[in-house]
């Protein structure tokens, strides 16, 4: 079956994929134990990577979180945090910061503005010495007409 005659169907796609034997027990594992069936959760995982990347690629406004990880002990870590949070006060409503442990820190920012702005916070957050990991969730997103 050629490219157009499957744009054209109606229905589901088969595909195959490869993938590290370790990941797939581990992927199965826990679709097993959510009483999940794999093309099910494929498909879940699909949207969400869909939803985690498609806001970046259009102009308008977006709200959300970003959640930021970090080693409190490493040499200035929080001072380069706050510094490039002082630098997004136009997208930054507000922020949480929770003591995970004696070294990690979790923090939580509350973001609302031009995804543009959005997305150079959050890439400068990846940048950060003593950052262990970034996550973002937008949840509304306002396309520029």
């Amino acid at each position: 079956m050629g490219k157009e005659e499957r744009e054209n169907r109606k229905g589901v796609e088969r595909f195959s994929i490869s993938v590290e034997p370790d990941l797939v027990r581990e992927f199965d594992s826990v679709v097993e134990r959510l009483g999940e069936k794999r093309s099910k959760a494929l498909q879940h995982a699909m949207r969400l990577f869909l939803s985690e990347h498609y806001w970046t690629e259009i102009e308008g406004e977006c709200t959300g979180a970003v959640v930021i990880v970090y080693d409190h002990s490493t040499r200035m870590v929080e001072e380069g945090i706050t510094d490039l949070q002082h630098g997004f006060r136009d997208v930054i409503n507000s922020t949480l910061h929770i003591h995970v442990d004696e070294r990690d820190c979790l923090e939580i920012v509350a973001v609302r503005g031009r995804i543009r702005r959005v997305k150079e916070l959050i890439e400068g957050l990846e940048k950060g010495k003593g950052v262990k990991q970034v996550k973002h969730t937008i949840v509304f997103i306002e396309q520029k007409k």
